[in-house]
This record gives C-alpha cells, structure tokens and sequence, in this order.
C-alpha cells in the first residue's frame, strides 16, 4: 500500500512542477509603475522604486494616494486577457453595508473591483476610464 501512495506522489510532482512554471497571464506587467496620477517623470533610478505609484505582484495590486503615505493593496480575484491588455477583478472589501474609502478603487467606471490596463508599449500602460489615472503610466526601470 505504502508503494502505492509513494508511487502516485512521485507521479504527481512533474505536473505540480510544471503548474507552477507557467507564468500567470499578467506576468508581463509585475513590477513597479510611476505615472497615471500625474505625468510619469524619471522611470529609471532608485528615486522611481522608491516612490512608485502602482506595483504589480502575482497576487497584490497596490496603489498611491495623494494624500495618505502608505499604498492601498488589494487581492486579485482573476486576471482576464483583453484585446489590448488585462482586465482585473479585485477582492471585494468589507461586508454589505461597509463604507469603504473611495481611493481604494482606481476610479473606473464607478467599480471599486475592477481596473482595466491598457498596454501601450513595452514599458507603457493607461488605466482606461479611470478618473483618478489620467495619466499613462511607466514602469519603473534600472538604466535609462
């Protein structure tokens, strides 16, 4: 019985390997990201890593405020390929009722949850729709 179980395991260990190997669909755009408030200004150098405005995770959405020091974050709910880019949906806040701040969104279309990015070059995107990102953002490079 023991040979059994060992055998099923040791057969299911290539799949989970290769599960993990393929990257998730917004791989492309994890990183830091300066811009959308405000007109991007420097994106390569420390002073961009220091100060970014959104950063990108497998998992995590985080955002700047103008007026708080710390960054809002957010859980991904999934991630949906879209013509020109990625269409987000966000972990829901709060229970009904809840007031939630609204710098916690992004400003699009009136939803909290969502946030559509629309790739405009290799180190190029906007948040379409977004009131609060008017701004095509850059990402944040190490040369110039």
């Amino acid at each position: 019985m023991r040979r059994r179980l060992m055998l099923t395991g040791m057969l299911a260990m290539p799949s989970l390997a290769l599960a993990q190997r393929t990257p998730p669909p917004h791989a492309w755009i994890f990183g830091s990201w300066t811009g959308g408030q405000f007109p991007a200004g420097d994106s390569s150098g420390p002073e961009c890593f220091g100060n970014p405005t959104v950063v990108f995770t497998r998992e995590l959405v985080m955002r700047a405020t103008a007026l708080d020091l710390t960054m809002r974050q957010r859980s991904i709910e999934t991630v949906a390929l879209a013509p020109n880019g990625l269409e987000f949906r966000l972990m829901p806040l709060g229970g009904q009722g809840t007031r939630i701040p609204a710098d916690y969104g992004f400003g699009c279309g009136g939803n909290p949850n969502l946030l559509r990015v629309e790739r405009k070059g290799p180190n190029e995107i906007t948040f379409p729709g977004c009131r609060e990102f008017p701004s095509p953002l850059k990402r944040c490079t190490t040369a110039p």
